[in-house]
């Protein structure tokens, strides 16, 4: 599914900034009638255009306030390395996001932990115990000036 109308957009949008709206609500937004509305959103779950529908939490009032951004290079690079330690990345809960980087490190994960003691003990499971690990670069998060979710949508 490439192609989107102006109906799409609007659906996309007003689901981008609140995805607990209810049908009724969405297609009032929308201006579309509320069966057309879920035909559409279910049309759109099912592309895949809609990943998932998720509430974003604070994580400095659960406790989780540490954010760190590291950058990590492999000793081996072959698949089979990358592979096992993305596997081993993407099942660790602490990890938001997990990317393959090219050029520079292999890894870029974002990592969200209560403090210190849990950083260490983050690194401990995921990056000193495996051998691959060549070399770790943090950088911790001192203010958040900007989180968003939001794709920008083409105009219709």
């Amino acid at each position: 599914m490439n192609e989107f109308d102006a109906i799409d957009l609007r659906l996309l949008d007003a689901l981008q900034t609140d995805a607990s709206l209810s049908n009724q609500d969405l297609a009032a937004q929308v201006a579309v009638s509320p069966a057309t509305c879920l035909r559409r959103v279910k049309r759109l779950v099912e592309a895949g255009v809609v990943e998932r529908r998720v509430a974003l939490l604070s994580p400095d009032k659960l406790g989780t306030g540490l954010s760190a951004i590291l950058e990590i290079t492999l000793d081996r690079q072959g698949a089979e390395h990358l592979d096992a330690f993305e596997t081993r990345a993407v099942e660790e809960a602490a990890v938001q996001q997990c990317w393959r980087v090219s050029p520079g490190p292999d890894f870029v994960l974002i990592v969200q932990v209560a403090d210190m003691p849990a950083y260490q003990a983050f690194t401990q499971r995921l990056l000193t115990q495996d051998a691959n690990v060549r070399n770790i670069k943090a950088f911790f998060g001192v203010k958040r000036a900007k989180f968003e979710t939001r794709i920008a949508l083409p105009s219709p």
